[in-house]
């Protein structure tokens, strides 16, 4: 049987091309402006390659920041919009306010509002194009599933939440014992046939991916067709390997007591040049902190005065690195004695928290003071958030791994903060435990910056909690 065709982009391929094609669309549209307008304040020039250079830059950054690179909003027209008129504003104003690295402002203003209207039209046709071709179905990777009907169940459901851009075309159940169904999975296609080369051709899969736990019961025909089509260079991968790439995140529920296997150290964690580089990035970091944030002490302190009244800072005792516990310094953004009764986790609309509090909360001022806990070398810029002593023992009786946060040193900030909301029950617990041994197995210069830039975009759209 003929095979179908079945033209793909990676996730990864996809963040790709959004980023290059970009900055070509960039540079077509200010070509496009030189060429049939009064246009010279920005000319493609060789000789003037640090211009495009720091153009290129700032729009890198600022659409990072903005999150132009979220492929869920990547696929929608209004918020690709939004993203690239904030982001190309940024972008032209800290350009026009460079002027060592970059040309001198014109004197005709006019030519500022073509250079802004020449890169946000060309970027935003460009991404209508990608929204229209790239984001359809006709792009999306043909997927095959293989596990037990429990572990299909899991994995679709995974696959289906996370990215859009999976289609399961069908599944084969590998138990051996046939007699076991699950009555969950009516919407997949079960798949009989284990003649995995027909198979593949006739629904145009492009990847298989096995279930995690039960693989010693994939049977010989079902092994020696896996075998056969791994030669043909079809990946074929493992669901935990699928779902770290899918959510970033560490799937430690669905992981035994063989975890080591899957959950190597990062290397960096034992670097010098990392280390080094790192503690030097934590006290110049909060240093520098510590020097703005005198800058908004007098607004948080007539802040506390009327909408706190009582102490402005507080210290309570959480744990570090190794389980040690130390002081942490924060603000105070609750009412006095919000915990006589007792340590309980803050929920969302807390009553506890003041309308001030909320604001110091929301902007992450409230934070500032931990930049102290960081020169003393208790804390880091980047790492786990540290929990209570209290609530550290619930949940290492209820959540397996969960002490490995302690490895390295906490965060200010961190992966979980960046990638989901504030923790208010175990099961939130669980998903920032997968985030933080996330980071721990894949910490590294790149995964630091890309939290400091999605730190920028929390404070700067108020996401705070």
């Amino acid at each position: 049987m003929a095979s179908k065709s079945n033209i793909h982009f990676e996730i990864s391929e996809r963040k790709l091309l959004l980023r290059v094609v970009d900055v070509a669309a960039l540079f077509f549209g200010l070509y496009i402006v030189s060429n049939i307008f009064d246009f010279d304040y920005f000319m493609i020039r060789k000789e003037r390659w640090l211009w495009m250079v720091v153009l290129v830059l700032y729009y890198v950054l600022f659409s990072t920041i903005f999150e132009l690179y979220s492929l869920q909003k990547s696929s929608r027209y209004d918020t690709t919009f939004q993203g690239i008129v904030l982001t190309v504003s940024i972008t032209v104003l800290c350009y026009l306010l460079t002027p060592f690295f970059t040309p001198e402002l014109p004197e005709n203003r006019l030519q500022i509002i073509y250079f802004f209207l020449a890169i946000s039209v060309a970027i935003f046709l460009w991404r209508c194009a990608y929204i229209f071709f790239i984001s359809s179905p006709r792009f999306f990777k043909n997927i095959l599933l293989i596990g037990s009907t429990e572990e299909i169940k899991i994995m679709s459901d995974a696959i289906q939440k996370n990215t859009k851009y999976y289609k399961i075309v069908g599944y084969i159940d590998s138990s051996l014992n046939l007699t076991i169904k699950s009555n969950e999975l009516t919407d997949i296609e079960e798949i009989t046939d284990l003649n995995l080369k027909e198979v593949v051709q006739e629904k145009a899969v492009s990847e298989i991916i096995i279930g995690s736990n039960e693989r010693e019961e994939l049977s010989k025909p079902l092994f020696d067709g896996l075998i056969a089509l791994l030669e043909t260079g079809l990946p074929i991968k493992e669901y935990i390997q699928v779902y770290e790439e899918l959510t970033f995140r560490v799937p430690v529920q669905y992981i035994g007591k063989d975890f080591y296997k899957y959950f190597p150290f990062s290397r960096s964690n034992q670097n010098k040049l990392y280390l080094f580089a790192h503690r030097l990035f934590d006290i110049v970091s909060s240093i520098f902190g510590l020097l703005v944030s005198l800058l908004f002490l007098p607004f948080i302190l007539i802040g506390n005065l009327i909408g706190n009244r009582g102490p402005l800072l507080y210290t309570q005792k959480r744990v570090g690195k190794n389980g040690v516990p130390f002081k942490i310094y924060k603000l105070r953004s609750m009412v006095i004695d919000a915990e006589k009764d007792g340590a309980v986790w803050a929920a969302k609309n807390d009553a506890r928290i003041t309308k001030f509090g909320s604001f110091l909360r929301k902007s992450r001022l409230d934070e500032v003071p931990q930049f102290i806990n960081v020169l003393k070398g208790e804390m880091s810029m980047i790492g786990p958030r540290p929990e209570r002593p209290s609530f550290v023992k619930k949940l290492s009786e209820s959540l397996t791994f969960y002490e490995i946060r302690h490895v390295v040193k906490p965060g200010v900030t961190g992966w979980a903060q960046v990638k989901t909301e504030y923790g208010a029950s175990m099961e939130d617990s669980l998903r920032k435990l997968q985030y933080d041994l996330y980071y721990i197995k894949h910490r590294g210069f790149f995964l630091d910056l890309n939290i400091i830039v999605k730190t920028l975009s929390t404070v700067l759209f108020y996401r705070g909690r």
